[in-house]
């Protein structure tokens, strides 16, 4: 589906929802009940972050970090109501401006989950393949590749970064080493390189992260105990290697409601995603869970055909397919 197209279709679904009352009600029900809104987010255009802040803070929310998170779990503060938790996965060079900037100059707190190699390297995997696939390259596409053996997929990228340079588009060390010393801003990890972590060998997951967290914490001079799995995929591999390797908190992009039922599984932590250059009417869809839920529905619908499930699926996930559902 055109992405142009596809947003549109979207802009239109949302306002729907808007004026069917939903996203009122699913406003409400955050606000007066407990009930947080953990969201995540890639790499928002500086308005479009500005603009999440401003709807939220409009609509009577506050803004909890990781650090609130152990505290509700361990019985220090009661579970909040309207309560929002910020959120960026990988590092982004432009969150240095588009996000730190916009959370500093609002004072709200935000999670930034940050890949090591590409702070050192400059580039993330995939872009080396956008940029192989643009210059007609390879045929191999992002997605394919999140679904190989790790072994298979090492070994084309390690062919395609000999061919192409896409050019710096992570965070420099010194880049994360300044906006960790934000007041505001926490550092987590995001593992090392980035990969499909149940794709793994056992051995690999558990450098990708314990070198992550070391590589950060050297660098930034603070503990690093947070963690988000890298396409939001995990097992419960995942999970032990994490509690050997002492983390407290682990994110998922599995999109619930955090309750305090949910807060109970300290390491699959859920999150609602924002999908970037999507309307603003979407995206609060997606930012009060309406969007979500909406899917879910639309997803189990017992008669649909596999056209409708793949329209669907364009319509609702967007060109990055963020949110993690077995669709």
């Amino acid at each position: 589906m055109n992405k142009n197209f596809r947003n549109l279709l979207g802009y239109f679904a949302a306002n729907t929802l808007i004026l069917t009352g939903r996203v009122k009600q699913a406003t409400r029900k955050a606000l007066d009940t407990e009930c947080i809104l953990s969201l995540y987010y890639h790499k928002p255009a500086k308005d479009e972050f500005e603009f999440s802040i401003r709807w939220l803070k409009n609509k009577g929310f506050k803004f909890i970090s990781p650090h609130d998170i152990e505290k509700i779990i361990n019985g220090q503060i009661p579970f909040p109501k309207g309560a929002v938790l910020l959120t960026v996965d990988d590092g982004w060079q432009t969150n240095v401006t588009n996000v730190v900037e916009v959370a500093n100059r609002n004072k709200v707190p935000v999670t930034i989950f940050v890949s090591t190699t590409p702070a050192e390297e400059g580039a993330y995997w995939w872009s080396y393949v956008t940029q192989a696939r643009r210059q007609g390259l390879t045929s191999f596409s992002k997605h394919a590749l999140k679904k190989m053996p790790e072994e298979e997929r090492i070994k084309i990228l390690k062919e395609i970064k000999q061919m192409v340079y896409p050019g710096r588009d992570a965070m420099t060390v010194d880049q994360v080493k300044m906006v960790a010393s934000s007041p505001y801003v926490t550092i987590g990890s995001h593992t090392q390189t980035h990969p499909i972590l149940i794709n793994c060998p056992e051995t690999q997951v558990y450098e990708e992260l314990k070198g992550s967290r070391q590589k950060l914490e050297s660098w930034i001079g603070k503990e690093v105990a947070y963690f988000a799995y890298p396409n939001g995929d995990f097992s419960r591999r995942e999970i032990k290697i994490l509690k050997t390797l002492n983390y407290r908190l682990a994110f998922s992009s599995q999109p619930k409601y955090l309750t305090p039922a949910l807060l109970r599984e300290s390491f699959t932590i859920p999150r609602f995603g924002f999908l970037e250059g999507a309307s603003s009417a979407e995206n609060i869809c997606r930012l009060t869970g309406v969007w979500h839920s909406t899917m879910q529905r639309l997803h189990h619908r017992g008669n649909q055909s596999k056209k409708d499930r793949a329209w669907y699926k364009d319509l609702f996930f967007g060109e990055d397919r963020i949110q993690k559902l077995d669709i």
